[in-house]
């Protein structure tokens, strides 16, 4: 009475080997089956894993956005405390150097030493926190590894229309009437 009910078909001939041999066979692809499909996940949750791939990225991209805009308040700070430290004193002067900011005309007060040092490109004119200083070159070049935008190019006209009757003529920058 021990044997397997396979066992005794067997040996009653009512089953062949093939026929058990078949059975097994039948019976471990339908464990498998069952198994594979336990193991399938469901289409919510697939849905589930993409919506939350979806907020992870969405989550990274805001995260990557708030540490650029904490990066550029950290350097606008950093410039804000050079500019503070190494500004050069303004002169009580009604002289006046006028410089282009954007697509407007700025003016500064100056003397004559500093007008002298901003031709030769001694000092640079800085913008910070809408207003206008002036620092020497070497803390311009410290605030333009931080920020770039915050100095101001001096442009010089240059061009030279070769139509100009009056080209052989050139009015220097620092020209006060």
């Amino acid at each position: 009475m021990s044997d397997s009910l396979r066992d005794q078909l067997l040996k009653a001939g009512l089953a062949t080997k093939k026929q058990a041999h078949r059975a097994d066979r039948d019976v471990h692809r339908d464990r498998q089956a069952k198994e594979h499909k336990r193991n399938a996940p469901s289409e919510q949750q697939l849905a589930a894993d993409k919506a939350q791939a979806a907020k992870a990225a969405r989550d990274q991209a805001l995260n990557r956005e708030r540490q650029a805009q904490a990066d550029a308040k950290a350097r606008a700070a950093q410039v804000r405390q050079l500019v503070d430290q190494y500004r050069l004193p303004k002169p009580d002067s009604d002289d006046y150097f006028n410089f282009i900011d954007g697509s407007k005309v700025r003016r500064i007060a100056v003397n004559a030493d500093l007008r002298a040092r901003l031709g030769r490109g001694d000092i640079v004119i800085v913008r910070c926190d809408g207003r206008y200083e002036l620092v020497s070159s070497d803390i311009a070049a410290r605030i333009a590894e931080r920020d770039a935008r915050a100095l101001v190019t001096l442009e010089s006209s240059t061009t030279i229309d070769e139509n100009d009757p009056y080209k052989d003529y050139i009015v220097p920058d620092d020209l006060t009437w």
